[in-house]
């Protein structure tokens, strides 16, 4: 009797883990299966990171304060990096102020950014370049924080700018007064080159503003 019991203890056993085998087999079918159906994870782009407008962007003024960009929505934006002591400062800011007293009621805003990434023509901390941009070029249009264009450390609003209208020989900042345009949805219309004098854009402004 002892025999049989223990031949049939066995028996049982066996069933068992061939059952727990086979239960097993099945769930890593299952998974294997599923794991077909389902689709890829969806790589991230970096055109997911980018605002969709300007007017999703926030920057800092030049007293280092938080200005939001939507401050500006309904308005023509001319948004130009700047510097102090490049060859063409002075004819760009005697024309920019030209246009921004013509058009400033109607409409436009000239957003100014310094930056000191062009042989080192924008040395000056902000408030040396408040006074200097005030005092010397009598620029009544905002000036706002000191920034890289180009590079890792980037604004972001410089980010988006590119992305949205490359230069010649790629999309990098080439040089100081650099100038893009921007309709009133906060959508980037045209880029300039740096030698393209502010009057030169004149009829461009005048056809976003409704005014030609």
């Amino acid at each position: 009797m002892a025999a049989t019991t223990t031949s049939s203890s066995s028996s049982g056993g066996n069933r068992i883990w061939t059952s727990s085998l086979a239960v097993l087999a099945l769930a890593v079918a299952l998974v294997s299966l599923l794991s077909l159906r389902a689709p890829p994870p969806a790589a991230p782009s970096m055109a997911d990171d980018l605002p969709t407008s300007v007017h999703d962007i926030s920057v800092k003024d030049i007293k280092g304060n938080d200005v939001k960009l939507s401050e500006y929505e309904g308005k023509v934006l001319l948004i130009v990096n700047v510097a102090s002591k490049c060859g063409l400062t002075n004819s760009n800011y005697k024309e920019l102020n030209v246009l921004y007293e013509k058009y400033k009621e109607k409409g436009l805003e000239i957003l100014a950014f310094p930056c000191n990434q062009f042989a080192g023509q924008e040395p000056g901390s902000n408030e040396e370049i408040e006074q200097t941009v005030c005092t010397r070029f009598k620029a009544e249009f905002p000036i706002f924080d000191k920034i890289d264009v180009n590079g890792k450390e980037a604004a972001p609003l410089y980010k988006f700018l590119k992305s949205q209208k490359g230069g010649f020989l790629g999309d990098g900042i080439k040089w100081n007064f650099t100038k893009f345009l921007v309709g009133k949805d906060g959508k980037v219309v045209e880029r300039y080159a740096p030698t393209t004098s502010p009057l030169k854009i004149e009829n461009d402004i005048q056809k976003l503003l409704g005014t030609s």
